[in-house]
């Protein structure tokens, strides 16, 4: 399953947000959060199959959040910081475009405060 790493520059923000969107696939990555797991250990708690859990690791792949490596029979699942970067990214840029607007709105008031 695992492919070429993705970096923050090749994420698709429109699947980013698909795979943000499911609450199973953020549960799976609270659970990687704190430490790389096998399949089977993700789908026990969560009351998910092994090929569910595998269905929502490919997308938590596709867009960079997860990392899954084959090692004998055991595949271990591992969070990816390349979607989180993206985000991070997304959220940064638009932060700081509302910034310049209420800095603008900000510079359009004291104007007329002083016209006054």
């Amino acid at each position: 399953m695992s492919g070429p790493k993705a970096d923050s520059s090749t994420v698709n923000i429109d699947r980013l947000f698909h795979a943000l969107g499911d609450p199973t696939r953020r549960a799976m990555l609270d659970r990687l959060a704190l430490g790389p797991l096998s399949v089977s250990n993700m789908a026990n708690p969560l009351g998910i199959t092994l090929t569910a859990v595998m269905q929502h690791m490919q997308i938590l792949e596709e867009c960079g959040l997860a990392h899954t490596e084959k090692v004998g029979r055991v595949r271990t699942c591992r969070i990816a910081s390349a979607g989180l970067d993206a985000l991070d990214q997304w959220v940064r840029s638009h932060r700081t475009q509302l910034e310049r607007q209420l800095d603008r709105l900000a510079e359009l008031l004291a104007e007329d405060d002083s016209a006054e």
